[in-house]
């Protein structure tokens, strides 16, 4: 019993350890191939001001693995400021904020298979638009 807790203890420390590099990380923000969008657009786009581009409704996704580093470098938000922002855009104005994916994978698969929809991940997909690298 006792191995079973340090193997697990040294997993954890070794998981952790890591994990740190990735702190520091780029970010991407990718986009369906259909739509034109400019690092301009992204800030519109995720607290809900920009809805529609090209004629095709805008589907902003977020990547919990990536978003605490995504509010802080690209919207200069925290997590509270963020959901504050998507709480009043819901009772005001009917919008419901990004759909939350749990992977850079899932995001990546959602951006490729959904017209408007825009996503960010830690490394750059080969097969789809980069709009801007954080």
């Amino acid at each position: 019993m006792n191995h079973k807790r340090i193997a697990l203890l040294a997993w954890l420390v070794l998981a952790g350890t890591t994990a740190l590099p990735a702190l520091a990380a780029d970010l991407y923000v990718i986009a369906n191939p259909s739509l034109a969008l400019t690092a301009d657009d992204i800030r519109d786009i995720y607290i809900g001001d920009k809805q529609i581009a090209d004629g095709v409704k805008l589907v902003p996704l977020d990547n919990s693995a990536q978003q605490k580093d995504f509010l802080e470098k690209v919207l200069k938000l925290d997590g509270a400021k963020y959901n504050g922002i998507w709480i009043k855009k819901g009772f005001r104005d009917g919008l419901n904020a990004p759909a939350v994916k749990s992977s850079d994978a899932e995001v990546i698969a959602t951006v490729k298979s959904t017209p408007g929809a825009v996503g960010y991940v830690s490394s750059a997909p080969k097969d789809l638009k980069v709009i801007v690298k954080y």
